[in-house]
């Protein structure tokens, strides 16, 4: 199996590749469904210090129809997770869903140019960070 996701890590603020990661997202025709801010959830329910750390739930309307139009229970691996964490001296790690590797184990076909097509797109977010 293949890298289970992308990376790169940034000089930019974690605030600051929040907002940059969103708008290459959107460039690809992403936009964000979920936005799950885990540094905040530890603190609530365990009440430990987490590094900041945020899960973005992307969804790209046309390959979700496509991908749930080939295979009823694809939506168990939807939407798309990018994460953003601090990696420490200034800068941010930005990694991203490899979805042929997410669905590598789905026997169907007709799910892996969509795959294929979706990797590309988030390759190219993570590439343009």
């Amino acid at each position: 199996m293949s890298e289970y996701y992308f990376t790169k890590v940034v000089d930019l603020s974690f605030d600051t590749a929040i907002e940059r990661v969103t708008e290459e997202l959107k460039k690809e025709g992403f936009g964000i469904l979920t936005e799950i801010d885990v540094t905040a959830t530890l603190k609530k329910k365990l009440d430990v210090d987490f590094r900041p750390y945020r899960i973005l739930g992307a969804c790209n309307p046309p390959f979700a129809h496509r991908a749930l139009s080939a295979e009823a229970h694809i939506g168990a691996l939807l939407p798309c997770n990018v994460i953003v964490q601090d990696a420490g001296e200034g800068k941010t790690e930005v990694s991203a869903v490899n979805p042929l590797a997410s669905m590598s184990n789905v026997e169907n076909a007709a799910l892996t140019p969509i795959a294929e097509e979706v990797e590309v797109k988030l390759k190219r977010v993570i590439e343009n960070l």
